[in-house]
């Protein structure tokens, strides 16, 4: 049966995805604005129509399924899931307004991790008993690996060009990189709508298996990836500027080889992670790539100051999430919505 929670749940979880979008558009966007190659208004109108194009192609949904074992489904509920969504859309609300660039699947999985803890402390159960443990484990390992592995596939890339093009005219390499920037960031832009669509994916078919309007092993309704991509799209529309700013020019001054190299290096890691199920960060992927472009031409090239403040933003994401999370879950249980 449909009831009125599940229908605010869905449309919380759109809400999110919609966040989503214009809390990482500074992903794909941020490097072909800064190099002048598009406009802002042209840049996120590429992007969105990117991260939509994801739906028409990618079939199999892995991070949905991970997202969706995240929380052992004995300890989720309706209420579980809308803690944890407003959770996810609160801290991403935060994290956009003072224009740090902190990982969406990061909020979105701690919220749903915490309140699913919280429920299972009501239900007299031990707290960890909620969550699976391999999945949170594999996910906080590549809080690490994911800016690693983009830095190190950025930094290489960006040697290889190098020495492809050292006998280029600088002028005539540079028109070719901003026409190839084109390509590059329409690539991260839709393994940016196939890694983060999922993961709301996977959020709306527990909603739909916890209030038994499907059954646990039905195929996902062909609405709720529809929906999901129509929304992060929507999002990526909208554009996040502050967050723009931050990745396009606080990190490293990047040129437009340096913006294909990084986007690259981002959207072959999402790709990887993609296809192994690993929800990753799309946000912390494309800042340890642009890291790694800026570390080939000198190690203070990389403005750190800016760095290291983004990096305990992704540290305490997934724990600040998990708090607000189940603080909304226990309100909820108070006041008997």
């Amino acid at each position: 049966m449909v009831t009125t929670l599940l229908v605010i749940v869905v449309a919380l979880a759109l809400i999110f995805d919609y966040t989503n979008g214009f809390h990482d558009a500074a992903n794909s966007i941020a490097t072909v604005v800064s190099t002048k190659v598009l406009t802002p208004f042209q840049a996120v109108v590429w992007a969105a129509a990117f991260n939509f194009l994801a739906y028409f192609v990618v079939t199999d949904h892995k991070v949905a399924n991970t997202v969706a074992k995240i929380v052992i489904m004995d300890y989720v509920n309706i209420h579980v899931l809308l803690a944890g969504l407003s959770a996810a859309i609160t801290w991403n609300l935060i994290t956009w307004w003072f224009g740090i660039p902190s990982s969406s699947s990061h909020t979105l999985i701690g919220g749903f991790a915490g309140a699913g803890i919280t429920n299972a402390m009501f239900m007299g159960a031990a707290p960890l008993d909620a969550v699976n443990m391999h999945y949170i484990t594999t996910i906080i390992m590549y809080i690490v690996l994911a800016p690693i592995i983009g830095l190190t596939i950025g930094y290489i890339i960006t040697v290889i060009i190098m020495w492809i093009c050292k006998n280029s005219r600088p002028a005539v390499a540079e028109r070719w990189f901003k026409i190839l920037q084109l390509a590059t960031s329409a690539l991260l832009s839709f393994a940016h709508g196939t890694n983060d669509a999922q993961k709301v994916m996977g959020i709306l078919y527990v909603a739909m298996v916890a209030e038994k309007v499907i059954l646990p092993d039905a195929v996902m309704p062909e609405w709720i990836p529809l929906a999901c991509y129509s929304a992060i799209a929507l999002g990526t529309m909208s554009g996040g500027w502050k967050i723009v700013k931050t990745m396009g020019s606080k990190i490293t001054k990047i040129t437009s080889l340096e913006g294909v190299s990084a986007e690259t290096a981002a959207a072959i890691t999402l790709k990887i992670t993609e296809h192994f199920g690993i929800p990753v960060s799309t946000t912390h992927t494309i800042t340890g790539s642009i890291i790694g472009v800026g570390l080939t031409k000198r190690i203070s090239a990389v403005r750190w100051g800016v760095t290291i403040p983004l990096m305990w933003a992704w540290v305490i994401t997934i724990p600040i999430s998990a708090i607000i999370a189940g603080t909304v879950f226990m309100l909820l249980r108070v006041f008997g919505v």
